[in-house]
């Protein structure tokens, strides 16, 4: 997938428990030493036990602890099911652990800050990068009373309070008076209730906001994410908000107190740990000028996270998600939108049952065709909605892009189970290639077995365990490179032309016409040399409109190098027998 470097002076004896606590399912995953190399070597599951009859989350982690040991046959707890660390001369235990969480529901935040679109709006986007909600705003901006705030306040009852405002060096005042609602709520909220508080305004005026509430509840404190009126920066207060995460569900999910006691305090949300993950690769890509995307679906929420060299960007949809929080895609779409993704003849009202069904029973999979077919084209949705909501601004010196789509990446990344799961490498990338409509070049990549996350978590204590993991081929599948040209035609007219060099010198060309998805032969474990040329004023991403280009060292895959003409952006028949059956072409034309 990608080569990246790192010096480390960490010792490769060291063995890594990394554990995900996620909504559906709880994994152990073993990283260790082969050969020299940092691998990984298997995971353990179970079923999650936040919720009934459980309701601590120490069961399913000791049950999928009891499932890896079974699978490798070390053992790595003690009689009393704790963890053995560091690992012992007999090769029992392990040496580091890190854990990651997305279980137990959004974050109930309310968000505070001088002005609505100025600070208050960057409170909103710093929560936007964890498994948080907006529940509640305070603001210079509205006309409550002290006493309406404080009453807000204590009937919302939030896990955490963001308070931002002021540029460095700016409003002093005005700050001091909107944080007396959360003093006051804090002080009449009993101590085990209270919410955690997080600072990212003015740097001044630390100390004084620390005076005023550091005594009333757990205080925490960021460099300020506006530090003029037109500069936002999220990524070191972030930091401070994965921390703040951290403690928050430490009170409100059983079991959390253990794990995080178990890895040292190296607990952080899902959704961060895959964010720097992204980051990580996205440094390795700076000089190439391209971007890495990584998307991840899971039950209650989806992440999207990309990177473009120093340029990290993460975003999390807790309304967006294949399980409990599936209806909160009907905010952005209808049934109707949905079924028109489905290659199978299905209602509107089966749309609707399905939805609704999985919500309430979110651990269950498709076992017919049709429902099959629901849930990639439920997947296809979910990330339509959640690309419409990112607010990117990637450098405009990007290698291959083309105004007004996707832009450039060089890779993009597919982790959750809908992904590692799918019954055909034919439908995962329809799926993705349906949602994302990417524009140029790309190649597609599967985190197979659902570590990327890990592997963000993992860099904390074992960067060079991060860099040679993401090397490995067996975690990281290259489905392909994709090719989409971009360019109005009538359906088929010839709009590139691909000439192919393989390793022994064999040679072959194609033309592609516009409206069709072709697969072209180049297996997984051979390098060929590529020659573009494309028609009639069409766009692949070289720099201009018509101007083609030659890609050498092409690595093959097991879906070969596909090239996906069918237009941008992507227009589906709006009859319905015509629209499936042309839906089943593609698919066909994948698995082929």
């Amino acid at each position: 997938m990608m080569q990246p470097s790192l010096s480390s002076s960490i010792t490769l004896s060291e063995s890594l428990l990394a554990i995900d606590v996620g909504t559906i399912t709880t994994r152990v995953a073993l990283f260790d030493t082969v050969e020299g190399s940092y691998r990984f070597i298997a995971a353990g599951s179970s079923q999650t036990t936040a919720g009934a009859p459980f309701r601590d989350i120490s069961e399913g982690y000791n049950l999928a602890m009891d499932n890896l040991q079974a699978l490798t046959g070390r053992h790595l707890v003690d009689a009393a099911s704790h963890l053995i660390i560091p690992s012992q001369p007999d090769g029992s235990g392990v040496d580091k652990c890190v854990c990651t969480v997305s279980a137990g529901g959004p974050l109930r935040v309310i968000a505070v800050g001088l002005l609505e679109n100025v600070s208050l709006e960057s409170v909103q986007n710093l929560i936007a990068t964890t498994y948080a909600q907006v529940i509640g705003s305070i603001s210079l901006n509205d006309q409550r009373t002290t006493a309406q705030r404080l009453d807000t306040i204590i009937r919302l009852q939030p896990d955490l309070v963001v308070i931002a405002g002021g540029t460095d060096g700016g409003a002093s005042h005005s700050v001091g008076t909107i944080l007396e609602a959360v003093g006051l709520a804090c002080y009449l909220t009993p101590k085990e209730q209270r919410p955690e508080i997080l600072y990212a305004g003015n740097q001044a005026l630390l100390d004084q906001v620390n005076d005023q509430l550091g005594s009333l509840a757990s205080f925490s404190s960021a460099p300020n994410i506006r530090p003029s009126l037109d500069s936002e920066q999220l990524l070191p207060a972030s930091k401070m908000l994965s921390n703040s995460y951290r403690k928050a569900r430490s009170r409100n999910l059983n079991g959390i107190q253990m794990l995080d006691m178990q890895c040292a305090g190296h607990l952080q949300p899902t959704s961060a740990a895959f964010g720097r993950t992204i980051r990580y690769i996205g440094k390795e890509l700076e000089q190439k000028r391209r971007g890495v995307l990584g998307i991840d679906i899971g039950a209650s929420a989806t992440t999207l996270a990309a990177s473009f060299g120093a340029e990290p960007y993460l975003d999390v949809r807790t309304n967006l998600g294949l399980g409990s929080s599936l209806p909160g895609l009907l905010r952005y779409t209808t049934p109707a939108e949905i079924a028109a993704w489905t290659d199978e003849n299905i209602s509107t009202g089966d749309i609707e049952d399905y939805i609704y069904n999985k919500a309430l029973f979110p651990a269950s999979v498709p076992v017919t065709k049709e429902e099959l077919s629901i849930e990639y084209a439920l997947a296809c949705e979910i990330l339509r909605a959640a690309l419409s909501k990112v607010r990117w601004t990637p450098p405009r010196q990007l290698v291959g892009a083309i105004q007004g789509f996707l832009p450039p990446f060089e890779s993009i990344i597919a982790s959750g189970s809908v992904f590692s799961q799918a019954p055909s490498s034919a439908r995962l990338l329809l799926t993705l290639l349906n949602a994302l409509q990417p524009v140029g070049w790309t190649t597609l990549v599967l985190d197979q077995n659902q570590i990327a996350a890990l592997l963000g978590a993992a860099a904390e204590v074992a960067p060079l365990l991060t860099v040679q993991a993401l090397r490995d081929a067996s975690s990281f599948v290259n489905l392909g490179m994709v090719l989409s040209p971009v360019g109005k035609a009538s359906p088929g007219t010839p709009v590139l032309r691909v000439h192919i060099k393989y390793a022994d010198s064999s040679e072959t060309e194609t033309e592609v016409n516009y409206g069709t998805i072709e697969k072209l032969h180049l297996p997984a474990g051979q390098i060929a040399t590529i020659r573009l040329q494309p028609l009639h004023h069409f766009d692949i991403g070289m720099g201009a409109a018509g101007r083609g280009g030659t890609m050498k060292n092409v690595s093959g895959s097991e879906t070969g190098l596909v090239i996906d003409a069918r237009g941008r952006p992507l227009e589906l028949p709006e009859d319905n027998i015509g629209r499936q059956e042309l839906l089943k072409k593609w698919l066909q034309a994948l698995a082929s």
